[in-house]
């Protein structure tokens, strides 16, 4: 399958599809912090391409309700309104299979509630991190490994120039279900 991972920088998901045997490329506005196949710049340049498959990512920041006291802010300068716009026109991608990930967000709202809400206590990591996924012809992921002792690490993590960075990576169990799951052979004859 030819697999775009939209806004991402950590080339984690990327290559979790690369190492299945697919053609998977990352794209993000900042350069990949993994080498790879990796387009750096603004995804609307790479959209229409034939993909098969696009997972997405797009900037929670102005979504988030964990940053609900600046809505209305952000709803009167136009970030919010830019931010589910981008959202949007993701998922209204003419690709054949979509998933686009966000935290906890407005989109449950302001478009529709999301197809599942994952953790990485659920594919071998010990955090907590609600994670919702809207799916376009696509199953659930289904866990890998649910493991104990959850943390709140993500939301307690201290301040630092690259915090942002951190807690909007993907952890590595989660990519490789999506690449195990999504790109597996048993899967892909019901949507081809």
């Amino acid at each position: 399958m030819r697999i775009l991972i939209a806004c991402e920088y950590s080339g984690r998901v990327r290559d979790a599809f690369i190492k299945a045997g697919h053609e998977a490329m990352s794209c993000d506005l900042l350069p990949t912090d993994a080498p790879g196949p990796h387009y750096q710049g603004d995804v609307r340049d790479v959209l229409d391409y034939p993909w098969d498959l696009m997972i997405a990512h797009p900037p929670c920041t102005h979504l988030s309700v964990s940053g609900a006291r600046h809505f209305e802010a952000k709803r009167r300068d136009g970030r919010q309104q830019s931010a589910v716009s981008f959202f949007m026109m993701l998922a209204k991608a003419d690709i054949p299979m979509i998933a686009i990930e966000n935290p906890v967000c407005i989109m449950s709202s302001m478009w529709r509630k999301p197809d599942q809400v994952i953790q990485p206590w659920m594919f071998g990591h010990g955090e907590t991190k609600a994670t919702c996924l809207w799916l376009k012809n696509l199953p659930l992921l289904h866990p890998t490994e649910i493991v104990e002792g959850r943390q709140n690490r993500i939301h307690r993590m201290p301040p630092s120039d690259d915090r942002w960075k951190l807690r909007s990576e993907t952890y590595r169990g989660i990519a490789d279900a999506m690449a195990k799951q999504w790109g597996s052979a048993e899967f892909l004859p019901l949507f081809a």
